[in-house]
């Protein structure tokens, strides 16, 4: 097994045996059967299937399309190949999911990640099955190994995850380093680079009307800068009251698996609902 996978496999389970012991990893506030089911299905079927499927299939195709430049970058320095993942795996993915908030049918494949009423090390991974088939990032990021930056992806996909996971949980490292008076300078560089608990969290609020809530914005995954240089970033230093989607009807569990193929979500939303430039929104 690659080292970087096992690295994941632990930071993974470090936040999961936190959660366990902090707050109860399997039985979260309001929880739903389907949840669990969602949850299991979805993080096997990304990093089974679908994840690998898209990073060797965009790398097939590079080589057919351009066999040339097999490994033309492998001699690139590290930090133009970390600046290069940066821009077309994570600033695609905020884009990406950015999108997933405009655009209705999108946001049919994306709504699952938010239809749990809690936050978690559980919902990483959590969205519709062709949700990250899609994701531009992946297959770009294919094409970079298919350049020869294989290695450099290998330690920059690590510290995403950590970013990622660490943001999900509802066991927030950052509660505590916001109390401390000293840091408060360095956490305010801190929270504007990186998602955080308090930044992502936001973006899963329940309720327009709790002021620590940003439906409309903290898209960022590994970085929250690409929020703050595109001006969808609230930094409350705060966490929302509660978490899920506000006055948007329910959905099956084969809906939020495998839309379009099972199901029709409804697209109307009352004027209350969670809705940007006349479309579909929730939290993210």
């Amino acid at each position: 097994m690659p080292s970087s996978t096992i690295a994941i496999l632990a930071i993974y389970l470090g936040f999961a045996a936190l959660e366990l012991w902090r707050s109860n990893l399997f039985s979260k506030a309001e929880q739903t059967r389907d949840d669990g089911i969602v949850e299991i299905v979805s993080i096997v079927a990304l990093l089974g299937f679908t994840q690998p499927m898209v990073l060797f299939g965009a790398a097939a195709l590079a080589g057919l399309i351009a066999p040339q430049y097999q490994g033309a970058l492998s001699g690139l320095n590290v930090f133009a190949a970390i600046g290069l993942f940066l821009i077309l795996d994570d600033m695609m993915q905020y884009w990406w999911h950015r999108a997933a908030h405009t655009f209705p049918w999108l946001y049919n494949l994306h709504r699952p990640h938010h239809n749990a009423r809690y936050m978690s090390v559980r919902l990483v991974y959590r969205n519709n099955l062709f949700y990250y088939a899609m994701m531009p990032g992946i297959w770009l990021s294919g094409v970079l190994i298919y350049l020869g930056l294989g290695w450099v992806y290998a330690g920059y996909i690590v510290v995403k995850l950590l970013v990622i996971t660490g943001a999900h949980s509802d066991v927030a490292w950052d509660k505590p380093l916001y109390a401390i008076k000293w840091l408060s300078p360095v956490m305010w560089v801190v929270e504007r680079t990186i998602s955080t608990p308090s930044t992502h969290h936001a973006h899963h609020g329940r309720h327009a009307s709790d002021p620590a809530v940003n439906y409309k914005g903290n898209y960022g995954n590994l970085l929250f800068f690409w929020d703050v240089l595109f001006g969808t970033a609230k930094i409350t230093r705060s966490y929302p009251q509660s978490y899920g989607v506000e006055n948007l009807p329910e959905t099956s569990l084969g809906e939020q698996l495998a839309w379009p193929l099972f199901g029709s979500i409804p697209q109307e939303a009352k004027p209350q609902d969670k809705v940007g430039e006349g479309t579909a929104q929730g939290a993210a």
